[in-house]
């Protein structure tokens, strides 16, 4: 994990936030040489239910058939 520097977290603190949401956290060291970590205070809550969307090349007509076929082999 990279540590950034007291004027590194000043100039780009909205993108190393960011990072930290993504990575979980971000060390950054201080003037004096103290390490401090900035990690978001709560993961943010989703819905179990929520799902990336993929696509892919098919169309609604296909979706249908292959449930009829499913359908019709159980």
């Amino acid at each position: 994990m990279m540590v950034y520097s007291y004027t590194e977290v000043r100039e780009q603190l909205s993108a190393l936030l960011e990072k930290a949401l993504a990575e979980g956290q971000v060390k950054f060291r201080s003037r004096d040489g103290r390490v401090f970590i900035i990690r978001p205070e709560q993961p943010l809550k989703t819905s179990p239910f929520e799902v990336r969307s993929v696509k892919l090349p098919i169309t609604k007509r296909d979706i249908l058939e292959a449930i009829r076929e499913s359908q019709t082999r159980f």
